[in-house]
């Protein structure tokens, strides 16, 4: 149980690099610049001996060359799936062809040429994939074209039996998604080749939904339809790009004692209640994928779904690995004792999350809550809503009816 102190990429990023939650580490919210001053992860490793790296997305607010990096490309702010300019150690680059492949062949060459084998070393290896709006690599765009994906069963939620957020929002499939999210126009700023494939792949699929009309409901499944399968098509690329790399490690058997930890920003909205983003502390978006491979440690195929972790942790756990001093008011935990198998016995039991960023983006409302992953309550904070959501995870694990103005139902727990 992977949760997130602040489900949006700005902040999250910025959790990971200090080991604070956004109100300490001054990030709260996509818009605001990073200090990169203060003590970060990275900067502890380059002190007891690391390389340090960061390839790819970085999305912190400023276009200085990331701190504590002996080596950074990053993409300039969101970045494009094609063409991405980059900042190569604070100098402007530019690069043709598929973002998600670009940043792959640039942590490979940095792995293979530009480390010293002689000392230990961090790679940040971080894609602009899945984001908003899906473009799918040039391999991919007809993967799925003959498959239907199950709806999820909130598609059509209607936001009934909650504080009034949930009905106010601006992130529904229905509603929010526009031509380009539904690839009805090509991408700007492709090659005249890119725009030709581009094309062909789309231009069949856009005619048969011209031709069809859909309202209603059915134009609602067919945007998901849509929507979805760009969504996988780009996860496949990163799929693909994280083999790359995996195989590398074997290859050059880095992997016997190279610690592998794969994980996103916050989790996303895959349809269900009928939405697209995330923000929330709703379960799809408090949880984020987490998982760890360290040989020797870590026996493959172990599942712990009983501790509650978080990104929150990764800068103690990373310093703790690697025997560097730790991280000054970090607010989280290392995890080396979980890898082992021995939970300490103070072990948080309930998790906080605040979110701040309205208005802004998609309108949803500024609030906080805690969570035992039994039960949930959810304050929306803000002087015009004021109100509360209690939820019982385990009775009611989507979430669709608030327990909070139910006295008998509370009073019962």
């Amino acid at each position: 149980r992977c949760y997130v102190t602040n489900s949006i990429c700005g902040p999250m990023r910025a959790v990971i690099q200090t080991g604070k939650y956004s109100h300490l580490n001054g990030f709260c919210c996509n818009g605001n610049k990073f200090d990169g001053t203060q003590t970060t992860f990275p900067k502890l490793l380059q002190k007891a001996g690391y390389q340090t790296a960061v390839v790819g997305k970085w999305h912190l607010g400023t276009h200085m060359a990331p701190q504590g990096y002996d080596y950074s490309e990053v993409l300039i702010g969101q970045g494009p799936y094609y063409n991405p300019p980059m900042m190569k150690n604070g100098e402007k680059t530019k690069h043709i062809g598929y973002t998600t492949d670009i940043i792959t062949d640039l942590a490979l060459s940095w792995l293979k040429e530009k480390r010293d084998p002689n000392r230990p070393f961090m790679l940040m290896y971080q894609h602009k994939a899945p984001h908003r709006n899906w473009q799918p690599g040039p391999k991919h765009l007809n993967l799925y074209d003959d498959v239907t994906i199950p709806e999820p069963e909130t598609l059509f939620d209607n936001y009934e039996n909650r504080a009034s957020p949930a009905r106010t929002q601006d992130m529904t499939i229905e509603k929010t998604m526009n031509r380009n999210d539904l690839k009805l126009d090509p991408p700007r700023g492709l090659t005249e080749e890119q725009l030709a494939v581009w094309n062909a792949a789309y231009g069949p699929k856009n005619k048969k939904f011209a031709e069809a009309k859909l309202e209603g409901k059915e134009l609602v499944r067919w945007k998901y339809q849509s929507y979805i399968k760009d969504n996988l098509r780009c996860i496949k690329s990163v799929d693909e790009n994280v083999g790359r790399v995996l195989d590398y490690l074997e290859e050059s058997g880095l992997d016997k004692n190279t610690i592998v930890i794969y994980c996103s920003d916050q989790g996303f909205y895959l349809g269900e209640h009928g939405w697209f983003d995330k923000r929330w502390m709703y379960e799809e978006t408090l949880r984020t994928p987490f998982m760890i491979r360290w040989p020797g440690t870590v026996k493959p195929g172990t599942v712990n779904s009983q501790d509650i972790v978080s990104p929150l942790d990764f800068a103690q756990t990373f310093c703790d690995i690697a025997g560097a001093e730790q991280p000054d008011g970090a607010q989280g935990a290392s995890l080396v004792p979980i890898f082992n198998g021995n939970t300490p016995e103070d072990w948080r039991t309930i998790f906080y999350y605040q979110y701040y960023e309205y208005p802004g983006a998609h309108a949803v409302r500024r609030h906080y809550g805690v969570t035992d992953g039994q039960h949930k309550l959810i304050h929306y904070y803000e002087p015009d809503v004021d109100e509360w959501e209690l939820f019982d995870l385990a009775s009611d694990p989507n979430e669709m009816n608030s327990l909070y103005d139910d006295a008998g139902s509370v009073g019962q727990r």
